[in-house]
């Protein structure tokens, strides 16, 4: 007699499982002239859970870098300790600052090590270089791990409406003062707490200037 072990289709159980895990929020970087402003939410969630309302995802690096880092939570903790160790181990050796581009390359070093089994970690790198002019840096995750200077960047499940004039025909480009900066920064995350479950609560708005960073919270909505 012959048996039969197959499990009939019916009663098939699909299992899925990953190692990565989505934690949401909205990080943007601006550019000045002699300034640069980075801020993030302050929501850490999955899904619609919400478990702390108070977990900015903005970390100072220096006197002068901040980086600001969401995606899935363990892994931008793992990134930015990495990276702050690396800095540390560059100027031991070198017995000198590390400057914003050479971090932008170093993390985009590191995240390309890992493209095998990447770090799910969406970064921005804001800061000023050796010559006191303010500079922005995309890093990407994976995909070509290319370091990119821009004058504005998000990270945000919300579109870029009011960030670099997108979708504004006849829209002027002037330059950004730091209070018109701040200003703006504000109104992008108040729109983006409104059609984004993952962005809200509180913001936290890094201001880096040659004096230093100024850290500055406002709050969101709750719900």
């Amino acid at each position: 007699m012959e048996l039969d072990f197959r499990v009939p289709t019916q009663h098939q159980v699909q299992r899925d499982w990953s190692p990565y895990s989505m934690n949401g929020g909205t990080v943007l970087a601006l550019a000045g002239e002699d300034f640069a402003v980075i801020a993030s939410d302050t929501r850490l969630s999955e899904g619609f859970q919400i478990y702390s309302r108070d977990y900015p995802k903005t970390y100072q690096l220096s006197d002068n870098m901040v980086l600001g880092c969401c995606g899935f939570h363990g892994d931008v903790l793992t990134v930015t300790k990495n990276i702050k160790s690396r800095i540390k181990d560059y100027e031991h050796l070198h017995r000198k600052k590390m400057s914003c581009a050479a971090v932008a390359q170093r993390l985009s070093v590191m995240l390309y090590s890992r493209r095998f089994f990447p770090y799910y970690a969406f970064n921005i790198l804001a800061g000023l270089d050796n010559e006191g002019e303010s500079v922005t840096v995309g890093v990407t995750n994976v995909r070509s791990s290319l370091v990119l200077p821009v004058t504005y960047y998000t990270h945000t499940h919300t579109h870029q409406g009011e960030i670099g004039l997108k979708n504004q025909s006849g829209a002027e480009e002037v330059p950004l003062s730091q209070d018109k900066a701040v200003a703006l920064v504000q109104d992008v995350f108040s729109a983006a707490a409104e059609r984004d479950i993952y962005t809200g609560d509180g913001l936290e708005i890094c201001v880096i200037t040659a004096a230093g960073v100024d850290m500055k919270r406002v709050p969101l909505r709750r719900d």
